[in-house]
């Protein structure tokens, strides 16, 4: 089965470049949607999450709101190596 990952992002958000940047880095592909440019989207990812804040990623149509790096990877089935890069 083919992951899709969509990501709600305006480009001011910190964190919305934060989350982007650690897709790329684990090599995944995403559709990146600027909520601050397209109402409508804005407006479907607020009624689907009942969250106005960014970034929001829609894992396989699973809401993740925020940068949850634990939700992230066990939605995408990803071993948690920041925790142990970290603790080196």
């Amino acid at each position: 089965m083919k992951t899709t990952i969509v990501v709600f992002s305006t480009p001011t958000c910190s964190w919305c470049r934060k989350v982007k940047d650690y897709l790329k880095k684990n090599g995944l592909i995403y559709k990146d949607i600027d909520v601050s440019r397209d109402l409508a989207a804005q407006r479907d990812m607020i009624r689907k999450s009942g969250q106005q804040g960014v970034p929001q990623l829609w894992i396989n149509n699973n809401p993740v709101v925020g940068f949850d790096r634990d939700k992230i990877d066990r939605l995408l089935g990803l071993q948690n190596n920041q925790k142990e890069q970290t603790n080196v």
